[in-house]
């Protein structure tokens, strides 16, 4: 699907929009319930990424497609090892077949896991032969993707003598770590984070039925805050469910969405965002825990002609596409300049921009959800735009809803 926007404008000064669970915590909560199925879950994200979580945590077929379910694949790879007894072959995209996973897999097996590569080396299709895994110290490198670590995090409880897991070098995403660790307490597994090594003590089960409602997503809500960024003064929007004390490390948006004039209200359930004064000189943040905003931000700054230089993104590299790559090729075309490193990007401010450009979003859709803002200032069409319900399905929806007008 193409979706061609027209150059639009908020129809309503003050609109209301609902975002469903977090796909990072129902990812992680979905997999506690298979371990423990005394848990509930409320307000479970409607993303295809949780879809396939939940389908493939229910299957009992031998081969399993998640598509391109990034967190789900590594999230599967250690619960399916800890499954004695079942052996099942986990399988994905072409680009899911190009990610590697070596990493985890080789801390799996430290731990007595039996994993081997079916096509390419260190990448999926991985055959997994559970084991009941009886080794409880493993080492990783800190500056790996978080969903590694909270893969070996989540399955520890069920471990015999839980986990010991050291890292080494700088942490990434420490954020999600954190989430991991603060699920784990809230079903009642000890664990502990002192300078660079993680305990998760072992529990067989839990006492009695437990019901966790999932924040909404901070990650969708960062579209929205682009939005009002590049409206007028005066602009509310309205996004439920969120609280304060967030466990998202996107919620990060509060503080740096203050320099776009966008202030940020907790009130009741939800948040408000209203739109104040920008500040329009050249900005720096370090994404290294929250990378997935920096699309967002990339495109916020280029539409209000701000410079950029954006750190912590090694991560990207390997996401649904290249994100840096594809980042500086979109741009490149609207007639932004933008220069990128492993681990950086940096955009010049731009005066003007084409309009009726074409956007190639890649597999990836964070890279459609992160342009269409720009319709605030030029018409301009999305390719492959239903790549948008890996995570956030009702997104055009509620575009439409707020007065974005365009044509499928």
């Amino acid at each position: 699907m193409t979706v061609v926007l027209q150059k639009s404008s908020i129809a309503k000064q003050k609109s209301s929009i609902i975002i469903t669970g977090s796909k990072s915590e129902s990812n992680r909560l979905l997999l506690l319930q298979a371990l423990f199925p005394k848990i509930k879950i409320k307000n479970l994200s409607n993303s295809d990424d949780t879809k396939v979580m939940q389908y493939a945590l229910n299957t009992s077929e031998g081969c399993i497609d998640i598509h391109h379910a990034g967190t789900a694949m590594r999230f599967l790879t250690a619960y399916f090892a800890t499954q004695k007894d079942r052996s099942v072959i986990l399988t994905g995209s072409t680009r899911m077949k190009e990610r590697p996973i070596k990493i985890l897999v080789d801390a799996l097996n430290t731990l007595g896991a039996e994993i081997s590569y079916i096509e390419t080396k260190d990448c999926p299709p991985l055959a997994i032969k559970g084991q009941r895994l009886i080794k409880d110290e493993v080492t990783l490198s800190a500056n790996v993707s978080s969903q590694y670590i909270s893969a070996l995090l989540l399955i520890a409880p069920k471990l015999k003598n839980g986990l010991q897991l050291t890292l080494e070098g700088n942490i990434t995403s420490r954020s999600y770590i954190n989430m991991t660790l603060d699920l784990l307490n809230q079903i009642g597994v000890k664990t502990e984070f002192r300078d660079k090594v993680i305990t998760v003590f072992p529990k067989a089960s839990i006492n009695s039925s437990q019901t966790i409602v999932v924040e909404s997503d901070w990650s969708s809500a960062s579209y929205f805050y682009s939005i009002v960024a590049l409206s007028p003064i005066g602009t509310q929007i309205s996004l439920s469910s969120y609280k304060k004390d967030s466990l998202q490390g996107d919620s990060a948006l509060v503080d740096i969405y203050k320099d776009f004039g966008v202030e940020t209200r907790f009130q009741d359930n939800a948040i408000i965002l209203v739109k104040t004064k920008a500040d329009l000189n050249p900005k720096t943040y370090n994404l290294n825990n929250s990378p997935d905003i920096a699309q967002t931000i990339a495109v916020t700054c280029l539409a209000q002609d701000i410079e950029c230089h954006l750190t912590g993104l090694h991560t990207l590299k390997i996401k649904e596409t290249d994100r840096l790559a594809a980042l500086k090729n979109e741009i490149e075309k609207l007639g932004g300049q933008a220069s990128i490193t492993e681990d950086s990007l940096h955009l010049k401010a731009a005066k003007t921009l084409n309009e009726n450009v074409s956007i190639d979003t890649y597999n990836d859709h964070r890279m459609a959800m992160a342009f269409a803002p720009l319709a605030l200032k030029i018409p301009i069409q999305i390719n492959d735009a239903d790549v948008v319900s890996k995570s956030f399905p009702s997104f055009w929806e509620d575009l439409k809803t707020l007065g974005f007008k365009f044509s499928e």
